[in-house]
C-alpha cells in the first residue's frame, strides 16, 4: 500500500523541545529498537525459523507414530468366488529397530492359495519384528529424530543471530541520523550567528565606523554558512529515510519519518543499557555461549549423527520376525509358542560401494563443519577483543576532541571581544568559527564512531535483548 506517512508515530516516542516546535517528537533509541525487534519482517521471519525447527521435530516423531493397516482383495467371475483375502495390521514403531504388531487375517475362496488358509473365523497374530544388524543401533527414524531435535536448537540460535543482526543494522542507521542532526544544528545555529554579525557590520559601516568592504566578508560567511546548512539538510534526509527502512508497524506497515521528528541527543546514556553491553567485561564473556558457536555445535550434533547412521550401514542387514498365532485372543493362555509364523531376512550389498562412499562423504561434511567452527571461533574471539581495545581508543578521543572544541570556542570568544575593541578583523573571526565548525563536525564524527563501536560490541556477542 506504498510508503505511509505515519501521523501517530508519537506512539512510540517520548515528546520533548529542543528549542524547536512545540510540534518536535524525539524517537527514543530504546524504542526504535523495540519496534524493530517486534515488527520488522526480518524479526518476523527468524521467529518463523523457530517454528519450522518444531514442524520439523514433529515431522520426525511421526516416524514412532502407530500404524494400522488394512488390506482387502476379492476376485469373483462367472459366479465363482476365486479369493477374499483381509489382512489388518496394527503396529507399534519403538526405538532400537523394534516393532511391535498385531494382526487379523480372514481369508476364502475356490481358488485360494493354500498358504492363506485360515479358520473360518479368521486368524490372530501378536509378535515383534528386531533388526540384528543394520539399523540396530541406530537407523533413520533414530537419525531423523535426533537431528530434528539439533536442528531445533541450531534454529533458536540462528534467531538470535539474525535479531542481533537487524538491530545492529537498525542501532548504525541511527547514530548516522544523529549525526547527521547534529551537524544540520551545528550549521543552523552558526549561520544564525552570522547573520546577527551581518546585520551589525552593515549598521556601523552605514554609521562610518568601518569600511564597507568588511559587509561583503560577512555577507560571504553568512552565504557560507547557508551553503552548508543546506548540504547537512540533504545528508539528514537521506539519513532519516534509510533510518525508515528500519520502522514497520503491525500489518507490514511501512513507516516513514517526518521532519518534526528528530534523535535523542542524550542516546550516549541509553545505549548500553537497551543494547545490555553495560557491565560486560572482556574477561566476563565466555564463547560457549556464543550463537553462532551453539549454531555450529548443534549442525556438528547433526552430521555426527549421520555418520553413525552412514557407519552403521555398512552392517548386514539381519531382520528377525516372531508372531504367536491363535484363533481366540481374549484369551491370554492360547497363545503357544508351538503355534507361530516367523521368517529370518538377510541382506548384505557385496562391494558396499555406495555405503561407503556414503560414510566417507558423512566424514567430509563432519570435518568441514569442524573447521568452520574452529575457524569460527578465532575469528569471534580476535574480534571480541580489538573492539574492547577500540573503546578504550574512544575514550581517550572523546576526551580529546571535547578539549580542542573547547579551546576553539576560547579562541573564538576571545578574538570577538578584541573585535570589539577594534583590536581584530572580521577575517579572523570567520577565521576562528571555520576551525570550531570544523571541531564541532569532528565531535561528532567521533562521537558516531564510538557509538558504532558500541554497536559492533553488541553484534559480535551477538546479543538478542530481552528487555525491548
Amino acid at each position: 500500500m506504498g510508503r505511509h506517512i505515519f501521523f501517530l508515530i508519537v506512539m512510540f516516542m517520548t515528546s520533548a523541545l529542543y528549542g524547536q516546535d512545540v510540534d518536535t517528537l524525539v524517537l527514543n533509541f530504546r524504542e526504535y529498537l523495540g519496534y524493530v525487534k517486534k515488527y520488522h519482517p526480518v524479526a518476523k521471519q527468524a521467529e518463523l525459523n523457530i517454528d519450522i525447527g518444531q514442524a520439523n521435530l514433529m515431522k520426525a516423531r511421526g516416524g514412532f507414530d502407530p500404524k494400522i493397516e488394512v488390506d482387502y482383495d476379492r476376485k469373483e467371475f462367472k459366479g465363482i468366488e476365486y479369493y477374499d483375502e483381509l489382512n489388518a495390521t496394527f503396529k507399534i514403531p519403538t526405538w532400537y529397530g523394534i516393532e511391535l504388531k498385531g494382526n487379523f487375517e480372514q481369508n476364502d475362496g475356490e481358488f485360494l492359495d493354500p498358504s492363506l488358509s485360515v479358520p473360518t473365523d479368521g486368524l490372530y497374530s501378536a509378535g515383534v519384528s528386531v533388526s540384528l544388524g543394520r539399523g540396530s543401533w541406530i537407523n533413520e527414524r533414530m537419525a531423523t529424530l535426533k537431528q530434528a531435535k539439533f536442528f531445533r536448537e541450531q534454529t533458536r540460535a540462528d534467531r538470535d543471530l539474525l535479531v542481533n543482526q537487524i538491530l545492529f543494522e537498525a542501532s548504525l542507521a541511527y547514530f548516522d541520523w544523529l549525526q547527521a542532526y547534529k551537524d544540520t544544528e551545528i550549521f543552523r545555529n552558526f549561520l544564525t550567528n552570522a547573520q546577527i554579525r551581518f546585520e551589525g557590520i552593515r549598521k556601523s559601516a552605514l554609521a562610518g565606523d568601518i569600511a564597507s568592504i568588511d559587509t561583503v566578508e560577512a555577507k560571504i560567511a553568512v552565504q557560507n554558512r547557508a551553503l552548508g546548512l543546506e548540504q547537512a539538510k540533504v545528508r539528514m534526509i537521506k539519513a532519516a529515510l534509510d533510518l525508515s527502512n528500519f520502522l514497520w508497524l503491525n500489518d507490514n506497515i511501512p513507516v516513514e519519518i517526518q521532519p518534526n521528528v528528530i534523535p535523542d541527543i542524550y542516546v550516549e546514556e541509553d545505549i548500553d543499557v537497551t543494547l545490555e553491553i553495560l557491565g560486560k567485561p572482556l574477561d566476563s564473556f565466555t564463547l560457549q555461549n556464543h550463537p553462532k558457536l551453539k549454531s555450529l555445535d548443534f549442525k556438528i550434533d547433526g552430521l555426527r549423527v549421520d555418520k553413525r547412521l552412514k557407519t552403521n550401514r555398512l552392517l548386514p542387514q539381519i531382520d528377525l520376525e516372531y508372531n504367536f498365532l491363535t484363533e481366540t485372543p481374549e484369551l491370554i493362555n492360547s497363545f503357544e509358542p508351538e503355534e507361530y509364523k516367523g521368517g529370518v531376512t538377510f541382506r548384505l550389498p557385496l562391494f558396499l560401494r555406495k555405503e561407503r562412499g556414503d560414510l566417507k562423504l558423512a566424514k567430509f561434511k563432519l570435518q568441514d563443519a569442524e573447521f568452520e567452527r574452529d575457524n569460527a571461533e578465532v575469528q569471534i574471539q580476535n574480534k571480541i577483543l580489538g573492539i574492547y581495545r577500540e573503546l578504550e581508543s574512544f575514550d581517550s578521543q572523546n576526551v580529546l576532541i571535547d578539549d580542542i572544541v573547547n579551546d576553539y570556542q576560547t579562541l573564538l570568544t576571545a578574538e570577538e571581544r578584541k573585535f570589539s575593541f577594534g583590536e581584530s578583523s572580521l577575517f579572523l573571526i570567520n577565521s576562528r568559527e571555520s576551525s570550531l565548525i570544523d571541531a564541532e563536525l569532528k565531535q561528532n564524527e567521533v562521537q558516531n564512531k564510538y557509538f558504532t563501536a558500541k554497536a559492533k560490541l553488541f553484534n559480535s556477542l551477538a546479543l538478542n535483548p530481552e528487555n525491548l
